[in-house]
């Protein structure tokens, strides 16, 4: 009768996968946590510090609402884009995760509806859907988003020009 191989024998080759599907649970809590902020950019917590823990320092941002650099002035910056609406409501899906070694590439797809109610604008929701491109690299932090994009596949309903003058 052939020998029964050792515990650790048999749970070795899980290494590699478990580590890879660990990175990938990671990258994408990362745009989880992101994209759950958005609707809560107002709330207590949500200040740069909260920030350093979803994107490195030199992060760029390329949305809509605008372009960033960097997490400091991340938290006003958003702030700013929501405060132009009275609710906003996001739903992602369709979150790719491609590792390479301690970088990550990311799409992820999004629809979010905006609302702004008053005679001035109104009562018509503004629905934007597309996807992020991100990238994401493995820091002495944990993982972190070093870039992300959002591309605007569809639109619906009249938007809000930003104070940089583009709408959204």
């Amino acid at each position: 009768m052939p020998a029964t191989p050792s515990t650790d024998a048999q749970v070795a080759p899980l290494g590699a996968p478990l580590g890879a599907l660990a990175d990938r649970l990671a990258v994408k809590d990362l745009l989880d946590r992101y994209v759950e902020a958005l609707d809560r950019a107002d709330e207590p917590g949500y200040d740069d510090d909260w920030y350093r823990t979803v994107f490195t320092e030199d992060a760029r941002l390329d949305v809509p609402a605008g372009t960033h650099r960097g997490v400091r002035g991340f938290a006003a910056f958003r702030r700013a884009a929501q405060a132009r609406w009275d609710r906003t409501h996001r739903l992602g899906g369709t979150l790719l995760v491609d590792l390479d070694g301690d970088r990550a590439r990311v799409r992820a797809h999004q629809v979010a509806s905006h609302r702004r109610s008053g005679p001035a604008h109104g009562d018509d929701p503004y629905v934007v859907s597309g996807y992020y491109d991100a990238r994401a690299r493995l820091t002495a932090e944990g993982w972190r988003l070093d870039a992300l994009t959002f591309h605007v596949v569809s639109a619906l309903g009249r938007p809000l020009p930003s104070a940089a003058g583009a709408v959204f």
